[in-house]
């Protein structure tokens, strides 16, 4: 789809890398620009895996070229310099104030090279009094308040468990780089994209955080429900938790009839979603009381037949061998490795792009890029 489109990426560890990813997976030239010394910090993020990098270089770097260079250095400058003459994309998150004391922050390298998408990412925005300052995502997670949206009512504000800010922050910049692209082709520039862990952080909080600008007040934490809907969470079956989500009053009822209660779709306390928000504690009791006396696998298969949607509560192995996430084909071999990584989520004429090419090893594509 990218064919033909280089991409700078000064990526360290995880946002620009995996921006960076995304374009290789779309088949766009990912030139990876490191650090003589040692490369990317993520290669030792963890054991070796393989080839000396940790597991979380390799899943964050494959489709890419890696191309070693003193960027302190006059020598290391020029040919940074040369390449993003020819390149189409820059992708950075170096340390705020780095770019500039390099030379090659947006508006001077734009300047240099106007054809150039300069995509910057941060911590905490390219504005503002806390420009400067550099964060990792559970900094990020707590400044943002959604930490506080994670859990329980009674539980402490916690992490959740996966990097959304700083991947996230890598879709945003990936889609911002794809608009400009598309408006290059009209007015021949290019322009600067920035994007932050903070500004993804608050839009992925915003359902709650609107709320409160708007409503002025906070809506209840549920480990595994929902604001403004019920029944739409987890309950315990006799062997095991499992979810059920009804998103309007239609698949209420449908679900009244599969628990052997179809008066409760009648019923003044429960027949809407308004009502039911009002009566929560009470129809979640009589709920858990009905669905512990029956294994999960068979009240999933009696609300799937009625449309209701369902589905266990897995683990990530449990989900991992599922029959539909091995129909999907998102695990895909490495070329010239014996491992997989999970591949790109989205699929073009009914085919998910291709890991073409392993994690590079440092400096490996400074021969073949370099020279030409």
């Amino acid at each position: 789809m990218l064919q033909g489109i280089r991409v700078l990426e000064l990526g360290q560890v995880l946002s620009a890398p995996f921006a960076g990813a995304i374009m290789g997976d779309l088949g766009a030239e990912v030139l990876k620009i490191e650090r003589v010394e040692g490369g990317d910090d993520a290669r030792r993020m963890g054991p070796d895996f393989r080839h000396g990098d940790a597991l979380t270089f390799h899943m964050f770097n494959r489709n890419k070229q890696s191309i070693a260079l003193d960027l302190k250095s006059a020598e290391g400058l020029a040919a940074f310099e040369t390449l993003a003459a020819s390149a189409d994309i820059v992708i950075h998150n170096l340390r705020p104030g780095v770019p500039e004391a390099l030379g090659i922050d947006g508006p001077a390298l734009t300047a240099r090279h106007p054809h150039l998408i300069y995509c910057a990412i941060s911590a905490f925005g390219h504005i503002g009094p806390m420009a400067d300052r550099p964060g990792y995502e559970p900094l990020i997670q707590a400044y943002s308040g959604l930490s506080s949206c994670n859990g329980g009512p009674d539980d402490p504000p916690m992490r959740l468990g996966v990097a959304v800010c700083d991947q996230g922050t890598g879709m945003w910049v990936v889609i911002g780089a794809l608009a400009a692209l598309q408006r290059r082709h009209t007015t021949g520039k290019g322009c600067i994209v920035t994007a932050s862990l903070l500004e993804t952080a608050l839009v992925w909080a915003a359902q709650r955080g609107d709320m409160w600008i708007n409503q002025g007040a906070m809506p209840p934490k549920h480990r595994s429900g929902h604001p403004a809907l019920v029944p739409y969470e987890a309950f315990d079956a006799a062997d095991g938790p499992f979810i059920i989500c009804c998103g309007n009053d239609r698949l209420f009822a449908k679900l009244a009839a599969a628990l052997g209660k179809p008066d409760w779709a009648e019923d003044p306390r429960f027949a809407t979603n308004r009502a039911r928000l009002t009566n929560k504690t009470t129809l979640t009791v009589l709920m858990t009381e009905i669905l512990r006396l029956v294994p999960r696998a068979e009240w999933i298969e009696r609300l799937e037949a009625v449309g209701v949607p369902a589905a266990p509560i897995n683990t990530l192995p449990e989900a991992l061998a599922e029959p539909q996430a091995l129909a999907l084909g998102i695990l895909q071999d490495v070329p010239g490795e014996d491992y997989r990584l999970t591949g790109a989520a989205i699929s073009f004429d009914g085919v998910r792009p291709a890991i073409r090419t392993a994690a590079p090893r440092l400096g490996t594509g400074n021969a073949a890029v370099l020279s030409r």
